[in-house]
């Protein structure tokens, strides 16, 4: 204790002299000394420390040193990690709320469209409401069809004086035939029933009546529900020949007691039609079955006809039946070009010994001919022969100046073939308004592509005059126009020409070329007077690839690319194009359009590609009810354009027909793209997908009875159109060439296969190519204008 006590005040003493020896230093001296003392220790800090670190390399390096420099490391790389995760979190977040941001701004975009959408869809669907509240009359069913069930009764027969005085008003039964009966028709067993004593019908006419009726969509089994009894009279031949039966023809006489023993002739053979088609022999007695025989109500159909003879609007004259069966018969016709031919008028035939007044105009009308033929100029070369070489066979029962047929059918084709005009001279018998051989030579004629001169025309008639109109399709002229006949001739030029062997062509095809061509017309020529539609034409039924037990498999949507996001349409519901609204006013309105232009008189469209629009004033003036103009019919820009497809067409839908083959899923990217697509028809419904019969190019051109729009998108299933692009092309009723990705009217489908020759679809399938050329060539063969649609 003794020493901490020494030490304590030895301590205490230093720090009492410190103190002084502070208190006397001066403040000046204190900022010196601090200022040495904080200058050298840094300078003596840094030598030893260099000397240590210099000492420590020489002699190795201690276990502690390594250990602090470790920890150091390992501190800092925690922390470097730490920012750099930091900085990436940061990053991160920054990249989110940028992705979320324009995000935010799409999904606002696609909301706004989206709103615009759902307000114009809402707008067409008030629009909707609004007319179907206002509509006069509702939608009507087609009606029941009302047939009758009992055979006609029997009647009273009328007397012969007024059979030549029967028309439709005074000897028809119309009470047989309602307007939505669908006119059908009933054919006598030729084999058990012939009225001409004594004969048989040919044998040929027989099975190719039999099987060409057998098409037509009027005939009924069902004798009690008929509108039309068909008898078939001739052509006939004896059942025993004369012996000079090898240069006479056969006159027939009608058996008036077996014609009026038909089960239902009812008393006087109203509603019944005598058909007699002459084919080999086209004289008299083959042509006429009927001269000095009482038919009663019943119509004639036959070639031959005298004035006093022949009932006007009652009976029918038809061509003979020179042509096939039926089929395809367009390798038999003559080229339509050059305009002009070797010759510039033909004509060969002779002619039986006349007697009195006629001979000696018959004599007169040949010279003017000749003198016509030797004073032409070189340019224009005549082949006029008015004697057979060699001589043809004197027939007994020819009328009196009619002109018989020169040489072979091939011989004669060979002519016409070379001719551009070709003479046809009525018979010398003015009695006579039609003969069979008139008629022969009017089918040779329009068969080779020879524009046919009739002279004496104004007293003829021609096949189905009451429907066709000859006159754009020959040459119809008096007798006494034969010294003016050179000029008229050269008159016409070369797109006049074609235009008239166009138009006779298109006669001959459809109405003379074939006996079921004939037979066809002659149905249609009395439904149409009864003012009765036709049938609808049927549609392809579409078998489904799979049956109810399929279960689809569940695949991921496809990818598709992103489309700009605008407001093309409304999106409606599923709207089927109005069908057969005109059963009863094509006939009427366009009855000389369907059967002299259009050239199908014989089947009823839901729709046809020149039904008529109503006018552009009428749509606000009491016809608005479906149409949806632009702006209301203010017009405007993108967006009322955007809003209502306008047209001339109310309420218009597409439907989509994807040609595709086992591609499923390029067939699935195509049908994805198709979702939201404004117009487009069932795009609510499931994907009707159909299995064909065959692999063919045709198949994307038949009328599936799926297809309820009028208009019909064809696309290739690896066609990409973008949606502005199909509503464009829809709203502008553009066809485009390419019919991998076209619109195409639904009749056009029927035509492709009712119209279009089938070795042009064979070329298609030999060559799984040019459907597309096609198409168009046929759209522009019915309409006589390029392959693009007009816009009314």
């Amino acid at each position: 204790n003794l020493y901490y006590g020494e030490g304590k005040e030895t301590k205490m003493l230093i720090y009492e002299r410190f103190c002084q020896w502070l208190g006397h230093l001066k403040l000046s001296r204190v900022l010196l000394l601090v200022t040495v003392i904080l200058f050298m220790v840094p300078l003596f800090t840094h030598y030893y420390l260099s000397k240590y670190e210099s000492t420590s390399t020489t002699y190795g390096s201690s276990p502690m040193r390594h250990t602090l420099e470790a920890l150091g490391d390992a501190s800092v790389s925690t922390e470097l990690r730490e920012l750099e995760a930091k900085r990436g979190r940061l990053q991160r977040e920054a990249a989110s709320a940028s992705s979320r941001a324009d995000s935010a701004k799409a999904e606002h975009a696609r909301a706004a469209a989206e709103l615009q959408r759902l307000r114009v869809s809402a707008d067409q669907a008030r629009i909707a409401q609004l007319e179907a509240i206002r509509r006069d009359s509702p939608e009507l069913a087609p009606p029941v069809p009302l047939l009758p069930s009992k055979p006609p009764p029997t009647l009273p027969e009328i007397t012969s004086a007024s059979v030549p005085h029967c028309r439709m008003f005074s000897c028809f039964d119309h009470s047989r035939c309602s307007l939505t009966s669908g006119f059908p028709v009933y054919l006598y067993d030729p084999d058990i029933y012939v009225p001409l004593a004594g004969a048989e019908v040919d044998g040929f006419l027989k099975t190719t009546l039999r099987q060409t009726l057998g098409y037509n969509p009027h005939l009924t089994q069902d004798p009690n529900e008929a509108c039309v009894y068909l008898v078939i009279v001739g052509e006939a031949f004896p059942l025993e020949k004369s012996a000079s039966s090898v240069t006479e023809s056969y006159k027939l006489y009608l058996n008036e007691t077996a014609l009026k023993s038909l089960p239902y002739w009812g008393g006087d053979g109203r509603n019944h039609l005598l058909l007699n088609l002459a084919r080999r022999e086209l004289s008299v007695g083959s042509g006429d079955a009927f001269r000095e025989a009482s038919t009663g109500r019943a119509m004639v159909a036959q070639s031959t006809f005298t004035h006093d003879q022949f009932r006007p609007g009652f009976d029918i004259v038809t061509p003979p039946a020179l042509g096939p069966p039926g089929g395809d018969v367009w390798a038999d016709c003559g080229q339509m070009a050059p305009a002009r031919r070797q010759y510039l008028l033909s004509f060969q035939g002779s002619q039986p010994p006349l007697r009195g007044i006629e001979k000696q105009k018959n004599k007169d009308l040949i010279k003017r001919l000749q003198e016509m033929m030797k004073a032409a100029p070189e340019s224009d070369s005549f082949l006029l022969q008015f004697e057979c070489d060699p001589p043809v066979e004197r027939r007994a029962v020819m009328p009196a100046g009619d002109w018989a047929l020169c040489g072979t059918d091939r011989s004669r084709k060979a002519i016409l073939h070379a001719s551009t005009f070709v003479l046809i001279l009525a018979p010398a018998d003015v009695t006579y308004i039609s003969t069979a051989l008139v008629q022969a030579r009017l089918y040779e004629a329009l068969r080779s592509g020879a524009i046919p001169v009739i002279l004496g025309g104004d007293r003829m008639r021609l096949p189905f005059q009451e429907v066709l109109d000859w006159r754009r399709a020959a040459l119809s002229l008096p007798t006494a126009r034969v010294t003016e006949l050179h000029f008229l001739l050269r008159a016409l030029g070369d797109a006049d020409l074609l235009t008239i062997r166009r138009q006779g062509r298109v006669l001959w095809e459809r109405y003379l070329s074939s006996v079921q061509a004939s037979v066809d017309s002659i149905l249609a020529a009395i439904r149409q007077r009864l003012l009765i539609p036709p049938r609808p034409a049927p549609a392809v039924p579409a078998p489904a690839a799979f049956d109810d037990s399929y279960t689809p498999p569940r695949l991921e949507p496809p990818a598709v690319d992103s489309e700009p996001e605008e407001t093309l349409g409304p999106l409606e519901a599923p709207y089927a194009s109005p069908s057969y609204r005109r059963n009863y006013t094509v006939g009427l309105v366009h009855g000389y359009e369907s059967w002299n232009e259009w050239g199908d008189p014989f089947a009823l469209f839901p729709q046809l590609p020149w039904d008529p629009p109503v006018t552009s004033e009428a749509r606000f003036m009491g016809s608005a009810a479906g149409f949806r103009p632009v702006g209301a019919g203010a017009g405007g820009a993108g967006r009322e354009f955007s809003e209502a497809l306008g047209g001339d067409r109310p309420r218009e839908q597409f439907t989509v027909v994807i040609l595709t083959y086992e591609r499923e899923a390029v067939l699935a990217a195509a049908i994805a793209r198709l979702r939201s697509l404004p117009y487009l028809n069932k795009s609510g419904a499931p994907v009707a997908v159909v299995r064909a019969t065959r692999n063919s190019l045709n198949n994307r051109f038949l009328p599936y009875h799926l297809i309820d729009t009028e208009a019909v998108l064809c696309v290739d299933d690896d066609a990409h159109l973008r949606h502005d692009e199909i509503v464009f092309a829809f709203s502008c009723e553009l066809s485009m060439v390419l019919t991998g990705a076209a619109f195409v009217h639904r009749y056009y489908l029927w035509a492709y296969w009712r119209t279009l020759p089938a070795a042009i679809r064979d070329y298609v399938d030999e060559f799984m190519n040019c459907e597309d050329i096609a198409m168009n060539f046929l759209v522009a063969h019915i309409t006589r204008r390029p392959p693009v649609k007009r816009i009314n």
